[in-house]
Protein backbone atom coordinates (compact mmCIF):
# COMPACT_ATOMS: atom_id res chain seq x y z
CA UNK A 1 0.00 0.00 0.00
CA UNK A 2 1.36 3.35 -0.93
CA UNK A 3 2.25 5.98 1.47
CA UNK A 4 0.35 9.38 2.30
CA UNK A 5 3.68 11.40 1.14
CA UNK A 6 4.07 9.52 -1.82
CA UNK A 7 0.53 9.99 -2.94
CA UNK A 8 1.25 14.09 -2.73
CA UNK A 9 4.23 13.80 -3.92
CA UNK A 10 2.68 12.18 -7.19
CA UNK A 11 -0.01 14.38 -7.19
CA UNK A 12 2.75 17.30 -7.24
CA UNK A 13 5.00 16.25 -9.68
CA UNK A 14 2.65 14.71 -12.32
CA UNK A 15 -0.33 15.86 -13.85
CA UNK A 16 -3.48 15.15 -12.12
CA UNK A 17 -5.07 12.29 -14.44
CA UNK A 18 -1.35 10.61 -14.19
CA UNK A 19 -0.55 10.27 -10.89
CA UNK A 20 -3.92 8.54 -10.36
CA UNK A 21 -3.12 5.86 -13.31
CA UNK A 22 0.05 5.21 -11.81
CA UNK A 23 -1.20 4.92 -7.79
CA UNK A 24 -3.18 2.09 -9.31
CA UNK A 25 -1.35 0.39 -12.00
CA UNK A 26 1.07 0.24 -9.14
CA UNK A 27 -1.52 -0.94 -6.44
CA UNK A 28 -2.41 -3.68 -8.71
CA UNK A 29 1.03 -4.65 -9.58
CA UNK A 30 1.22 -5.72 -5.67
CA UNK A 31 -2.05 -7.27 -5.17
CA UNK A 32 -2.82 -9.29 -8.62
CA UNK A 33 -1.48 -11.67 -10.67
CA UNK A 34 -2.12 -11.67 -14.26
CA UNK A 35 -4.99 -14.07 -15.82
CA UNK A 36 -3.70 -15.77 -19.02
CA UNK A 37 -7.35 -17.18 -19.40
CA UNK A 38 -9.91 -14.70 -18.64
CA UNK A 39 -12.49 -16.17 -20.36
CA UNK A 40 -12.29 -19.67 -18.18
CA UNK A 41 -13.06 -19.03 -14.30
CA UNK A 42 -13.63 -21.28 -11.18
CA UNK A 43 -16.86 -21.73 -9.93
CA UNK A 44 -15.89 -22.36 -6.31
CA UNK A 45 -12.12 -20.15 -6.57
CA UNK A 46 -9.43 -21.14 -3.62
CA UNK A 47 -7.19 -18.51 -2.88
CA UNK A 48 -3.86 -21.32 -2.25
CA UNK A 49 -3.81 -22.03 -5.96
CA UNK A 50 -4.25 -18.42 -7.32
CA UNK A 51 -0.60 -18.67 -8.69
CA UNK A 52 -1.87 -21.49 -11.11
CA UNK A 53 -4.09 -18.37 -13.12
CA UNK A 54 -0.41 -16.61 -13.65
CA UNK A 55 1.10 -19.86 -15.51
CA UNK A 56 0.53 -19.53 -19.19
CA UNK A 57 -0.33 -23.44 -20.34
CA UNK A 58 -3.51 -24.29 -19.52
CA UNK A 59 -5.36 -27.40 -19.83
CA UNK A 60 -8.36 -29.83 -18.97
CA UNK A 61 -9.03 -33.27 -18.20
CA UNK A 62 -12.53 -34.55 -19.27
CA UNK A 63 -14.47 -37.84 -19.40
CA UNK A 64 -18.14 -38.61 -19.62
CA UNK A 65 -19.38 -36.34 -17.23
CA UNK A 66 -18.66 -33.40 -19.38
CA UNK A 67 -21.34 -34.59 -21.44
CA UNK A 68 -21.07 -33.25 -25.18
CA UNK A 69 -17.98 -30.62 -26.01
CA UNK A 70 -18.19 -27.81 -28.42
CA UNK A 71 -13.95 -28.62 -28.67
CA UNK A 72 -13.68 -25.65 -31.07
CA UNK A 73 -15.31 -23.48 -28.30
CA UNK A 74 -12.66 -25.26 -26.02
CA UNK A 75 -9.76 -24.59 -28.31
CA UNK A 76 -10.58 -20.97 -28.71
CA UNK A 77 -10.84 -20.54 -24.88
CA UNK A 78 -6.65 -20.75 -25.30
CA UNK A 79 -6.75 -24.74 -24.09
CA UNK A 80 -3.39 -26.12 -24.98
CA UNK A 81 -4.46 -29.64 -23.81
CA UNK A 82 -6.85 -32.30 -22.70
CA UNK A 83 -6.27 -35.67 -21.29
CA UNK A 84 -9.26 -37.65 -21.25
CA UNK A 85 -10.72 -40.58 -19.56
CA UNK A 86 -10.47 -43.70 -21.83
CA UNK A 87 -10.52 -47.07 -19.43
CA UNK A 88 -10.88 -48.00 -16.28
CA UNK A 89 -9.85 -51.65 -14.68
CA UNK A 90 -10.16 -54.61 -17.27
CA UNK A 91 -13.71 -54.09 -18.57
CA UNK A 92 -14.45 -50.14 -18.51
CA UNK A 93 -14.11 -48.01 -21.60
CA UNK A 94 -15.26 -44.28 -20.91
CA UNK A 95 -18.56 -43.97 -23.29
CA UNK A 96 -17.34 -40.32 -24.60
CA UNK A 97 -13.48 -41.22 -24.94
CA UNK A 98 -13.83 -41.98 -29.38
CA UNK A 99 -16.04 -38.97 -29.66
CA UNK A 100 -13.96 -36.88 -27.15
CA UNK A 101 -10.78 -37.68 -28.71
CA UNK A 102 -11.99 -37.32 -32.21
CA UNK A 103 -13.49 -33.80 -31.60
CA UNK A 104 -10.27 -32.94 -29.78
CA UNK A 105 -8.22 -33.66 -32.36
CA UNK A 106 -10.01 -32.46 -35.27
CA UNK A 107 -10.06 -29.00 -33.25
CA UNK A 108 -6.16 -28.81 -33.21
CA UNK A 109 -5.49 -29.63 -29.32
CA UNK A 110 -2.90 -32.28 -28.04
CA UNK A 111 -4.84 -34.76 -26.78
CA UNK A 112 -3.66 -37.78 -24.46
CA UNK A 113 -5.66 -40.27 -22.84
CA UNK A 114 -5.95 -42.26 -18.95
CA UNK A 115 -6.05 -45.16 -17.61
CA UNK A 116 -7.49 -45.64 -13.85
CA UNK A 117 -6.79 -48.14 -11.85
CA UNK A 118 -8.73 -50.50 -10.26
CA UNK A 119 -6.86 -52.08 -6.81
CA UNK A 120 -8.63 -55.87 -7.22
CA UNK A 121 -7.89 -56.22 -10.71
CA UNK A 122 -4.31 -58.01 -12.70
CA UNK A 123 -2.36 -55.63 -13.61
CA UNK A 124 -1.78 -57.10 -17.04
CA UNK A 125 -5.65 -57.74 -17.70
CA UNK A 126 -5.82 -53.61 -17.32
CA UNK A 127 -3.14 -52.73 -19.37
CA UNK A 128 -4.09 -54.91 -22.25
CA UNK A 129 -7.80 -53.35 -21.60
CA UNK A 130 -6.12 -49.81 -22.13
CA UNK A 131 -4.06 -51.31 -25.44
CA UNK A 132 -7.23 -52.44 -26.57
CA UNK A 133 -8.96 -48.70 -26.63
CA UNK A 134 -6.31 -46.44 -26.58
CA UNK A 135 -4.88 -45.42 -30.20
CA UNK A 136 -1.34 -45.80 -30.51
CA UNK A 137 -1.06 -42.69 -32.01
CA UNK A 138 2.22 -40.73 -32.99
CA UNK A 139 1.49 -37.49 -32.10
CA UNK A 140 -0.59 -38.27 -29.21
CA UNK A 141 0.39 -36.71 -25.48
CA UNK A 142 1.84 -39.68 -23.79
CA UNK A 143 -0.63 -41.95 -21.75
CA UNK A 144 -1.72 -41.26 -18.38
CA UNK A 145 -1.79 -44.15 -15.36
CA UNK A 146 -4.34 -42.25 -12.79
CA UNK A 147 -3.27 -43.79 -9.13
CA UNK A 148 -5.68 -43.27 -6.70
CA UNK A 149 -7.21 -45.32 -3.97
CA UNK A 150 -10.72 -47.03 -5.13
CA UNK A 151 -12.42 -45.66 -1.77
CA UNK A 152 -15.55 -45.09 -3.08
CA UNK A 153 -15.94 -48.13 -4.98
CA UNK A 154 -19.16 -50.68 -4.30
CA UNK A 155 -16.74 -53.64 -5.59
CA UNK A 156 -13.19 -52.77 -4.45
CA UNK A 157 -12.95 -50.36 -1.55
CA UNK A 158 -9.87 -51.10 0.23
CA UNK A 159 -5.81 -50.33 0.08
CA UNK A 160 -3.86 -53.15 -0.82
CA UNK A 161 -0.14 -53.21 0.25
CA UNK A 162 2.19 -50.40 -0.77
CA UNK A 163 4.57 -53.41 -2.48
CA UNK A 164 1.88 -54.79 -4.06
CA UNK A 165 0.83 -51.34 -5.65
CA UNK A 166 4.25 -50.86 -6.59
CA UNK A 167 4.50 -53.55 -8.20
CA UNK A 168 0.99 -53.34 -10.73
CA UNK A 169 1.95 -49.60 -11.34
CA UNK A 170 5.58 -50.70 -12.49
CA UNK A 171 3.91 -53.47 -14.34
CA UNK A 172 1.24 -51.39 -16.08
CA UNK A 173 3.75 -48.22 -16.82
CA UNK A 174 5.88 -50.86 -18.93
CA UNK A 175 3.39 -51.87 -20.97
CA UNK A 176 1.66 -48.62 -21.38
CA UNK A 177 4.95 -47.98 -22.77
CA UNK A 178 5.38 -50.65 -25.04
CA UNK A 179 2.16 -49.54 -26.23
CA UNK A 180 2.48 -45.55 -27.24
CA UNK A 181 6.60 -45.96 -27.14
CA UNK A 182 6.44 -43.09 -24.72
CA UNK A 183 6.89 -43.02 -21.21
CA UNK A 184 3.82 -42.93 -18.90
CA UNK A 185 2.65 -39.64 -16.76
CA UNK A 186 1.61 -40.49 -13.41
CA UNK A 187 -1.69 -38.98 -12.28
CA UNK A 188 -1.95 -38.86 -8.54
CA UNK A 189 -3.19 -37.56 -5.45
CA UNK A 190 -2.09 -36.28 -2.10
CA UNK A 191 -2.96 -38.79 -0.09
CA UNK A 192 -1.86 -41.95 -2.58
CA UNK A 193 1.31 -40.27 -3.17
CA UNK A 194 1.54 -40.04 0.58
CA UNK A 195 0.83 -43.90 1.11
CA UNK A 196 2.53 -45.58 -1.97
CA UNK A 197 4.76 -43.26 -4.33
CA UNK A 198 7.40 -41.40 -2.06
CA UNK A 199 10.19 -41.21 -3.40
CA UNK A 200 9.45 -43.59 -6.41
CA UNK A 201 9.56 -43.43 -10.16
CA UNK A 202 11.78 -40.42 -9.75
CA UNK A 203 12.40 -40.48 -13.82
CA UNK A 204 8.55 -40.29 -15.00
CA UNK A 205 6.80 -36.81 -15.17
CA UNK A 206 4.27 -36.61 -12.44
CA UNK A 207 0.98 -34.88 -12.68
CA UNK A 208 -0.45 -34.02 -9.37
CA UNK A 209 -3.76 -33.32 -7.93
CA UNK A 210 -4.07 -30.02 -5.01
CA UNK A 211 -6.74 -27.77 -5.14
CA UNK A 212 -6.14 -26.27 -2.15
CA UNK A 213 -2.54 -25.20 -1.72
CA UNK A 214 0.41 -25.69 -4.67
CA UNK A 215 1.61 -28.74 -5.16
CA UNK A 216 5.39 -27.89 -2.91
CA UNK A 217 3.34 -27.59 0.46
CA UNK A 218 1.62 -30.76 -0.19
CA UNK A 219 4.09 -33.08 -1.78
CA UNK A 220 7.16 -34.43 -0.40
CA UNK A 221 10.84 -33.77 -2.73
CA UNK A 222 8.04 -33.97 -5.90
CA UNK A 223 9.09 -32.29 -8.94
CA UNK A 224 5.91 -32.05 -11.08
CA UNK A 225 5.17 -31.41 -14.97
CA UNK A 226 1.36 -30.83 -14.46
CA UNK A 227 -1.36 -29.26 -11.60
CA UNK A 228 -4.90 -30.02 -11.38
CA UNK A 229 -5.75 -27.19 -9.56
CA UNK A 230 -9.27 -27.24 -9.35
CA UNK A 231 -12.05 -29.37 -10.13
CA UNK A 232 -14.87 -26.50 -10.57
CA UNK A 233 -12.98 -24.84 -13.13
CA UNK A 234 -15.72 -23.36 -15.64
CA UNK A 235 -14.17 -23.07 -19.50
CA UNK A 236 -16.44 -21.93 -22.73
CA UNK A 237 -17.25 -25.14 -24.71
CA UNK A 238 -18.29 -26.97 -21.33
CA UNK A 239 -21.20 -27.09 -19.34
CA UNK A 240 -20.66 -27.60 -15.88
CA UNK A 241 -17.38 -27.90 -13.63
CA UNK A 242 -13.94 -29.16 -15.50
CA UNK A 243 -10.93 -29.97 -14.33
CA UNK A 244 -8.15 -27.27 -15.05
CA UNK A 245 -4.55 -27.97 -15.19
CA UNK A 246 -1.15 -25.93 -15.97
CA UNK A 247 1.72 -27.18 -17.34
CA UNK A 248 4.81 -26.09 -15.22
CA UNK A 249 6.81 -24.19 -17.70
CA UNK A 250 6.58 -21.23 -20.06
CA UNK A 251 5.39 -21.49 -23.56
CA UNK A 252 8.51 -22.08 -25.08
CA UNK A 253 9.25 -25.11 -22.22
CA UNK A 254 5.94 -26.48 -23.45
CA UNK A 255 6.59 -26.73 -27.16
CA UNK A 256 10.03 -27.58 -26.29
CA UNK A 257 8.24 -30.72 -23.66
CA UNK A 258 5.77 -31.50 -26.01
CA UNK A 259 7.92 -32.10 -28.77
CA UNK A 260 10.05 -34.32 -26.62
CA UNK A 261 7.14 -36.17 -25.38
CA UNK A 262 5.78 -37.03 -29.15
CA UNK A 263 9.00 -38.65 -29.93
CA UNK A 264 8.88 -42.21 -29.25
CA UNK A 265 11.45 -43.58 -26.55
CA UNK A 266 11.48 -47.31 -29.07
CA UNK A 267 12.27 -48.26 -31.98
CA UNK A 268 9.10 -49.35 -34.26
CA UNK A 269 10.03 -52.80 -34.43
CA UNK A 270 10.34 -52.63 -30.95
CA UNK A 271 7.01 -51.45 -30.36
CA UNK A 272 5.22 -53.73 -32.98
CA UNK A 273 6.29 -56.82 -31.50
CA UNK A 274 4.50 -56.13 -28.57
CA UNK A 275 1.26 -57.06 -30.64
CA UNK A 276 2.13 -61.02 -29.79
CA UNK A 277 1.25 -60.42 -26.47
CA UNK A 278 -2.12 -58.98 -26.64
CA UNK A 279 -5.52 -60.66 -26.05
CA UNK A 280 -7.71 -61.95 -28.77
CA UNK A 281 -9.91 -59.72 -30.29
CA UNK A 282 -7.36 -56.55 -29.85
CA UNK A 283 -8.71 -52.95 -31.50
CA UNK A 284 -6.39 -50.84 -33.58
CA UNK A 285 -8.19 -48.34 -32.13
Amino acid sequence: MFSRSVSTFLRRRLAPGLAFAAVLAAAAGCTMAPDYYPRKSDAKPHPGVSKALAMPVHGIDVSRWQAKIDWNEVRDAGTKFVFMKATEGGDHEDPAFRANWAGAKAAGIPVGAYHFVYWCRPAIEQAHWFVQHSPADPDALPPVLDLEWNGHSVTCPRKVPREVALEKIRIMLAELERHTGKRPIIYTDITFHKDVLEGEFEDYPFWLRSVAAEPHERYTDRRWTFWQWTTTGRVPGIRGDVDRNVFNGSEKDWNEWLKRARVPRHKPEEIEATSSILPRGFLPF
